[in-house]
């Protein structure tokens, strides 16, 4: 029985990691989500896009919010794409995140999470993280509540985007990069 289940994990596993041949992905059908085609995946592995990241961006930021859901990743959209762990760009995983501006050919983003981090706000500060509740949205199709992290900037290849989330409403935005300022001061 354990073998069962052992090659019922590698069948996952590997149709997980194989690249789709459907050509495309499917994404929540709201009216703010789109379907972006596969080949914008590049189907590389973590190591491969860690290859090529030039680090996080530590810059001044100048906002953009022009979000055109035309199937191109756009400053004031959520989508979702591999991001490098902080400690190890070599290692990351696939998450949300809100496209904020350009740096060149780059895009830049702050990571998002439904992990609520008001109650451990000290120990996150202590350790540089700073968040900030931006509600909920359709990136999110079980529509928990989102924090945005405000210190990190992330650069993001637009060909590595996997697919647009949703448009982040102006207000809303106009918040995050108000903060965002404040908090890479």
């Amino acid at each position: 029985m354990a073998n069962r289940w052992l090659n019922l994990l590698v069948d996952v596993l590997r149709s997980a990691t194989r690249p789709s041949s459907r050509g495309t992905t499917r994404t929540p059908s709201r009216s703010t989500a789109t379907t972006r085609p596969s080949s914008t995946r590049r189907g590389a592995s973590a190591p491969a896009r860690a290859a090529g990241y030039p680090g996080d961006y530590t810059g001044m930021v100048r906002p953009v919010y022009s979000p055109s859901l035309d199937g191109e990743p756009d400053p004031g959209e959520v989508v979702w794409t591999w991001v490098p762990y902080e400690e190890d760009h070599s290692q990351g995983k696939d998450r949300p995140v809100l496209l904020v501006g350009r740096d060149g050919a780059w895009l830049l983003a702050l990571q998002l999470t439904s992990k609520d981090h008001d109650r451990d706000a000290a120990q996150e500060a202590r350790h540089g993280r700073l968040w900030m509740d931006v509600g909920t949205g359709a990136w999110d199709s079980r529509k928990r509540p989102s924090e945005v992290r405000l210190n990190r900037v992330i650069r993001v290849d637009p060909r590595a985007v996997r697919r647009e989330g949703a448009v982040m409403d102006r207000r809303t935005f106009d918040r995050v990069a108000r903060a965002m300022a404040d908090a890479r001061r």
